[in-house]
């Protein structure tokens, strides 16, 4: 092993980075590995944010997104206290771990407290805020088809922790993308005794949302991002919904003005012309359903999905043989080395005729 920098916190040493989706550096690729929304922002919000590239460039932005705040606190039938806005969803994810979970102590068993806890697979960014802050993690998978198990079934599997200090749930789930109950995530709710984290990133994709759980229990939070549905990746903005004091304990370690001035002028804007974004869900959901149909055709596995992408084990090839292909005929799509999800290839939901490239391009490699 080379000499590590003694500047830097042994902990950074030997952290594993989060590792995004590929960015393509080629033009005439077709993106579908990273879940964006394959259709743009509503003219309004576009209209809006142009005029707000003025003098106020060299302000700074409301410092805890006033507006923005007030506005969905009225979507979400709250009060403004009750909502905290972040750089991305994955800003608040961040500071729920800073702001509940204990950094470990030297000892092999950790206290609940120094515990955060997820399901796997999920989102991969979870075992990476647990490790940048310096505590343990508890990761228990999920059931063989990704479905959500009962409290009863975690209770019997022993390393389920109901007092861990932060708990993660990605409802609808990614990257299997399963929808699970309400009820289902109340039941786990009351169960548990530390925070949880309803991680909604994909919830306008899904048949239901647990936003109300966020307001019935103080100590459940719900994650939401505008770059999954509302085609805001670019600006940065994601929120949570969540009882006053452990919104006021977040506000407290946020960075000051975190949320950029043209990303909250953004956010409000796509507020105001929800019907536009509302009829891109009914098309992307309307693709995926099409897309899942023809590629269980041609010998795919295709999970169940109530997001904006597919979890789909191929034929003929590995996966990773599959992402290589594909690749070649210039579409792009995800492959996970998770012993869990390896067979698989999520694939984003993308416009029609991208979905149609793709089954062009999967027919050819086939033959």
């Amino acid at each position: 092993m080379a000499n590590l920098n003694p500047l830097i916190r042994p902990l950074v040493h030997e952290l594993h980075a989060y590792v995004p989706g590929e960015q393509p550096k080629i033009k005439g690729l077709i993106k579908l590995n990273t879940n964006e929304n394959p259709y743009p922002p509503s003219p309004k919000v576009l209209r809006a944010l142009k005029a707000a590239v003025d003098g106020r460039l060299r302000l700074y932005p409301n410092p805890t997104a006033e507006k923005l705040r007030g506005k969905l606190a009225k979507l979400h039938g709250c009060k403004p206290e009750n909502i905290l806005v972040g750089n991305g969803s994955d800003e608040v994810l961040a500071l729920a771990t800073r702001a509940f979970v204990e950094p470990s102590s030297t000892s092999k068993i950790p206290s609940p407290q120094s515990v955060v806890q997820y399901f796997t697979p999920s989102y991969s960014l979870y075992p990476v805020l647990a490790e940048i802050h310096g505590t343990a993690k508890n990761g228990v998978a999920l059931n063989a088809d990704f479905t959500l198990p009962t409290v009863a079934e975690l209770a019997r599997g022993k390393k389920w922790i109901f007092n861990a200090a932060l708990t993660f749930v990605t409802t609808p789930n990614a990257p299997g993308g399963r929808g699970y109950k309400t009820s289902e995530l109340e039941k786990m709710c009351r169960a548990q005794k530390g925070v949880v984290v309803l991680d909604e990133a994909y919830v306008d994709f899904a048949n239901e949302n647990a936003a109300k759980l966020a307001l019935k229990f103080s100590h459940v939070l719900v994650a939401r991002t505008f770059s999954k549905a509302y085609s805001l990746c670019f600006q940065r903005v994601g929120y949570f919904i969540g009882h006053a004091e452990l919104i006021a304990a977040l506000d407290k370690i946020r960075d000051s003005y975190n949320v950029n001035g043209l990303g909250q002028i953004a956010a409000e804007a796509t507020l105001d012309d929800l019907k536009y974004y509302r009829a891109n869900f009914k098309q992307i959901i309307a693709t995926r359903e099409s897309l899942a149909r023809t590629l269980t055709k041609l010998g795919f596995r295709v999970l169940p999905s109530q997001t904006n992408f597919v979890l789909a084990r191929p034929p003929l090839f590995p996966a990773r043989e599959w992402l290589q292909k594909l690749r070649q005929e210039k579409i792009l799509v995800r492959w996970f080395s998770a012993t869990e999800v390896s067979d698989y290839l999520r694939i984003t939901i993308g416009t029609p005729a991208e979905a149609a490239a793709l089954v062009k391009a999967v027919r050819k490699i086939a033959r």
